[in-house]
């Protein structure tokens, strides 16, 4: 059959991540090695009717546009935000997520039934020995991020709180765009049973995530490819 290799490479593709749409897997497989004709490969792709429907646009209410920071070096903005879930015989746990602002970078994902203030202390603790910390964190005003232990562990490491708007979580647009594509990829595609299990699904979804899937908002490069030339370029510049 003329087709049946891109038919075997999408179906690879989509098997574990049917979210995905044509210009992601079309993506993915040019970096991959494939060079076939993007019309080709969406000829194929419809014929397997994997075409997503699109959700029909809603009229939004005015309101007054908030510029959101891009920071030019990783570490300078992270955000982070909650998710909430169950597993498969109804008992919630919940997911702590973190990300750098500049790259996209999935830098953790904290999973249990209870997460504190004080637990969040712990997580940073560990953050700071693998990466450091921010200049500054953006929130919203949960209360494990208003909580004493939390804010006074942050203001002593000298990382700044920066507290989002409530109601507007377009102020937090990084977080919660990544949360959208975690539960897509993860917390929607697979029936948890432990939490053992869901900390593993995260595991290797974060290093496909980091490391090898393109970001359209990186100009198509991983968030690793992303830290991996700032980097080089901080040498280059403080270089003799």
């Amino acid at each position: 059959m003329r087709d049946a290799e891109i038919i075997g490479a999408l179906s690879r593709l989509i098997e574990d991540r049917p979210a995905r749409g044509f210009w992601k897997c079309r993506k993915i497989l040019r970096r991959q090695g494939y060079r076939w004709n993007h019309k080709r490969i969406y000829r194929v792709y419809t014929a397997m009717k994997l075409s997503r429907r699109r959700a029909a646009r809603r009229r939004l209410p005015k309101r007054q546009r908030v510029p959101l920071y891009v920071p030019q070096m990783p570490d300078t903005v992270w955000s982070a935000d909650f998710m909430a879930d169950t597993l498969s015989y109804g008992r919630r746990f919940r997911t702590f997520n973190v990300v750098d602002d500049f790259n996209r970078e999935a830098l953790h994902i904290e999973i249990d039934t209870s997460i504190t203030s004080a637990r969040l202390v712990r997580i940073f603790k560990q953050l700071r020995e693998q990466n450091g910390l921010p200049q500054v964190l953006r929130t919203d005003n949960g209360p494990e991020f208003l909580g004493e232990a939390f804010t006074a562990w942050a203001k002593n490491a000298g990382m700044a709180i920066q507290y989002i708007q409530p109601g507007k979580p377009n102020q937090n647009a990084y977080i919660e765009r990544f949360n959208r594509t975690y539960r897509e990829d993860v917390l929607d595609q697979h029936l948890f049973v432990r939490l053992a299990d869901v900390r593993e699904a995260t595991y290797w979804w974060m290093l496909e995530y980091n490391e090898h899937r393109p970001h359209d908002a990186l100009g198509d490069r991983t968030p690793a490819e992303v830290r991996s030339q700032a980097a080089r370029i901080s040498t280059f510049d403080v270089s003799p």
